[in-house]
């Protein structure tokens, strides 16, 4: 999750390909375009976001980790469902949330995220996030 990136302005999520001068080269994790990433790109690695709750925040990785459990591994509701059942459903997987901090755009990211690295086989938990740390 280190090497995902999410681009502010820029639907989707990108993986790291390489670094150039003055910018990060990324490639969409969907369709595999190649584009420069700028220093003045609003840019956040997926490992450093987190999910505020009324015990402090989670990590994003945890809640996938959640998202995964719920699902038995498969994919999510769509971030194009009514608010109203985006809400209900990120309750039912992170029942406290923090209501005031947490929007409905920031659900819709979280459940559109989950279902592009489920799709993309991106999910990675536990022994093989390890593993990989460590090679």
């Amino acid at each position: 999750m280190k090497k995902i990136l999410a681009i502010g302005g820029r639907p989707g999520l990108y993986k790291v390909v390489s670094e150039a001068k003055n910018s990060i080269i990324v490639e969409s994790v969907v369709d595999g375009k190649r584009l420069p990433a700028y220093a003045t790109s609003k840019i956040s690695a997926l490992a450093d976001i987190s999910i505020f709750t009324t015990e402090g925040d989670i990590p994003l990785v945890e809640v996938f980790r959640k998202i995964s459990e719920k699902e038995d591994g498969a994919k999510t509701v769509s971030h194009k469902k009514s608010a109203n059942e985006i809400k209900a459903r990120f309750a039912e997987i992170l029942p406290n949330y923090d209501e005031f901090q947490v929007y409905v755009s920031d659900m819709k990211k979280v459940f559109q995220w989950y279902n592009i690295l489920q799709e993309n086989e991106l999910l990675i938990f536990d022994e093989e996030e390890e593993n990989e740390e460590k090679a």
